[in-house]
């Protein structure tokens, strides 16, 4: 994969300071809240902590969601100016590493890719 790096546009806080770690195989509660991000469905695992998940991840039966593969739901707080790496891009978000080495999830919508 040809290496991606971007430039914030915009800050981006994050609204969640405990982000949640899956495992494949993890078993998944479905919620019904709703998100302004398509491709994210809102999720509570077994100790009851819940945050968005992409659907993408996931194998879901109807309130039921097993995951397909690992996921960690950490958001990055980012500020104008800053250059990122992208790792990856799902459903209006990509994950990226700062120049500390610090990774998470940030909106498309903040960032500029180069």
């Amino acid at each position: 994969m040809k290496l991606k790096y971007c430039k914030v546009i915009s800050d981006y806080k994050s609204p969640y300071i405990d982000p949640l770690k899956i495992r494949k195989g993890e078993i998944l509660r479905i919620g019904n809240k709703e998100s302004e991000w398509s491709g994210w469905v809102w999720c509570t695992n077994k100790e009851g902590k819940q945050r968005w998940v992409p659907r993408n991840y996931m194998d879901i039966q109807g309130n039921t969601g097993i995951m397909l593969q690992d996921y960690e739901a950490t958001e990055l707080n980012v500020s104008t100016g800053e250059e990122l790496k992208i790792e990856k891009e799902e459903s209006g978000w990509v994950w990226v590493s700062n120049k500390e080495g610090k990774q998470g999830w940030v909106p498309l919508i903040n960032i500029k890719i180069k």
